[in-house]
């Protein structure tokens, strides 16, 4: 690691304390963070300007903002306190089984929309239920988080990184599935088991409110239903948006638009409401990653892993699991794709399938470990703190590292017995 790689991941380490150690907000961490990286980068001759400015992701912006917009739209019309009643009857206010539902469904929804989209949906709707009966929110907002991470692990378009490493591994969609599928429906039902024994206690301490006070009346109809059509449409538009040829951020942005004008709320205080803080946040520490990026730390890790396992299918895999993994804790996921992918191109093994799979999990998985490094974990926190909800980042870090480890654990496991003792790639 030369002089300039050092300081540059120095930098990245400083801004994670800032905001684990809740020094500065997450914001203002990440933007002094983007600040030192632009400085150090351009004056050691790493990256030009032009190339900082590419640093700044756009369309994630646009993506984010247009979704803040919708939601908060919608939230506005009443539409995610009717969702939550309905969830509410549905467990009969049961404070682990409402867990156990939110939790599932927040992977579904994420198989079908984007993560940012479902994170903010389904936090809206839990956060709406917490409301409603007096519950703590943080384990059901907590678990949204997680569980939308999870989502899409098993399908070529779940996420950038799987259509990257699908793509360089000549998956077709099908094949894709049938490898990861079977391993993320088995990890939604342990994941929320995991996080149900882990907030066993608190769950139990919840009392809700009688029963009695949770007659569904809709008021204010023709605004839940303008909202629900506009959600729909969001939905929609994203399922076919590689079809019709549109960006995900160019939907996104467009909703946002018809659902201001449809709507007729006060746009002033629609903005105003918009999490910009996590916004500054999402876009800064990308900056920074992007900048260590820069350096090749990851291609350096990638070519000492695959030294280090001689050539051995099982082991191979498995460090490939792991190291994908815990790189993925404090880089972006598709960095960790784009990096691995070509090393595992260059093994020279007749059965690749098994160390593609493990690069899938392993991407996937470790993204969502640390509240400032998961865009997910960061916008789930960002609707609690919208909603003056007191957050212990130290907590949440431990509940991450927690879940990824047991997430790997049985990743591992399901890599030996899938492709070792079911397929028989690996013996």
């Amino acid at each position: 690691m030369n002089e300039t790689a050092f300081m540059l991941f120095a930098v990245y380490l400083l801004t994670l304390l800032l905001a684990l150690s809740e020094t500065y907000s997450l914001s203002v961490s990440a933007l002094l963070g983007a600040l030192f990286t632009a400085w150090l980068g351009i004056n050691y001759g790493l990256f030009g300007y032009e190339e900082a400015l590419g640093f700044i992701d756009v369309k994630l912006a646009m993506l984010l903002i247009g979704i803040m917009i919708t939601v908060e739209t919608a939230s506005r019309s009443g539409l995610f306190r009717v969702f939550g009643l309905y969830a509410i009857k549905l467990v009969r206010a049961n404070p682990k089984l409402l867990l156990i539902v939110l939790g599932i469904l927040s992977a579904a929804v994420s198989l079908f929309l984007s993560d940012a989209a479902a994170v903010l949906i389904v936090s809206a709707t839990a956060l709406a239920i917490s409301k409603d009966l007096g519950y703590d929110p943080i384990p059901y907002v907590t678990t949204a988080a997680i569980m939308v991470n999870l989502g899409g692990t098993g399908m070529l378009i779940g996420s950038v990184s799987n259509m990257i490493i699908g793509l360089n591994a000549g998956f077709s969609f099908t094949e894709f599935s049938q490898y990861l599928l079977p391993a993320e429906f088995m990890l939604w039902f342990i994941t929320v088991g995991v996080l149900a024994l882990y907030y066993g206690k608190k769950l139990e301490t919840m009392k809700p409110r009688s029963l009695v006070e949770y007659k569904i009346k809709v008021e204010r109809k023709g605004e839940m239903l303008r909202a629900g059509f506009i959600l729909f449409l969001m939905i929609v538009l994203y399922i076919y948006s590689d079809r019709l040829g549109l960006p995900v951020e160019a939907v996104a942005m467009a909703v946002a638009v018809i659902a201001l004008a449809v709507m007729k709320y006060d746009s002033a205080r629609i903005f105003s409401e918009i999490d910009w803080d996590t916004v500054f946040f999402v876009i800064a520490f990308l900056f920074v990653i992007r900048g260590v990026e820069k350096t090749g730390i990851l291609n350096e890790l990638a070519q000492i892993m695959f030294q280090l396992s001689g050539g051995e299918p099982l082991l191979t895999s498995l460090l490939t699991l792991f190291v994908s993994g815990i790189a993925s804790v404090f880089l972006a996921n598709v960095a960790v794709a784009l990096t691995f992918t070509p090393a595992v191109k260059a093994l020279p093994l007749a059965h690749k399938e098994p160390v593609w799979s493990a690069l899938v999990l392993g991407t996937n998985l470790g993204g969502g470990t640390i509240p400032v490094t998961s865009i997910v974990f960061a916008m789930a926190i960002g609707a609690l703190k919208h909603e003056e909800v007191s957050i212990d980042l130290g907590e949440l870090t431990k509940v991450g590292a927690m879940v990824t480890t047991v997430q790997l654990l049985f990743s591992a496991l399901y890599i030996i017995v899938y492709f070792g003792v079911i397929s028989g790639v690996l013996l």
